[in-house]
């Protein structure tokens, strides 16, 4: 399985039926993908709509339906469209149950660095203030390394885009809680022992008992 799919497949499992998501461009918008058939998640799009379905067949995309990050989607019946203030007031108002978003770092107090690298060319943090503040759940769906080099950090280098807000980080390698505690690693790949992610993790983390098998 490819590490992207297990990661979003992974993420998909914490979505209850009804709630309300956001999903970051990029890895997290395949979430949609994934959900059970039996659960019913409303997505938001944060460029104006709510009612989010998965990518299209491919030929029958929409050249007008994008989500955020401007790849091809599809809407559900009862979708609503609106504009950009309604969207934030959306977000910023604490009405999403969850947003998913991609990192560059997080570290063991749940902050989070996702949109800049110094030096580098960006265009802005987007909604991932907001999102971040005004979600109910924040998780982190990432790749768990960077060139070779943890991602998963005892305190961030990079800029923050908020601090002490992350709930849950979903890697290729394992599933961590954040807590007032600290980190918890609550779940790993089969494939891959305690060991190896102790040594692909800087950040300082204790171990749930049981420690689960990740599924997928």
């Amino acid at each position: 399985m490819d590490v992207r799919e297990r990661i979003v497949k992974r993420v998909a499992k914490e979505l209850k039926d009804g709630d309300i998501v956001n999903l970051g461009i990029g890895m997290p918008t395949k979430v949609a993908n994934y959900i059970e058939e039996d659960v019913e998640v409303i997505f938001q799009s944060e460029n104006g709509y709510i009612g989010m379905g998965g990518a299209p067949e491919a030929g029958k995309e929409d050249p007008d339906l994008v989500n955020a990050g401007g790849m091809h989607v599809t809407v559900k019946k009862g979708a609503a469209f609106f504009d950009s203030a309604m969207s934030f007031a959306i977000i910023r108002g604490g009405h999403v149950d969850a947003t998913v978003l991609g990192a560059l770092q997080v570290d063991q107090e749940g902050n989070l660095a996702n949109w800049m690298i110094p030096g580098k060319m960006v265009p802005g943090m987007g909604g991932a203030m907001d999102l971040v503040v005004g979600a109910k759940k924040v998780i982190v769906a990432m790749e768990h390394t960077a060139k070779g080099g943890p991602k998963i950090l005892k305190q961030c280098k990079l800029p923050l885009t908020a601090e002490k807000e992350v709930d849950l980080i979903v890697t290729e390698m394992g599933v961590f809680e954040v807590t007032e505690q600290g980190l918890i690693l609550k779940e790993r790949a089969k494939e891959v022992t305690l060991e190896e992610i102790k040594e692909m993790t800087e950040a300082e983390f204790s171990v749930a008992e049981p420690l689960e098998i990740m599924n997928p």
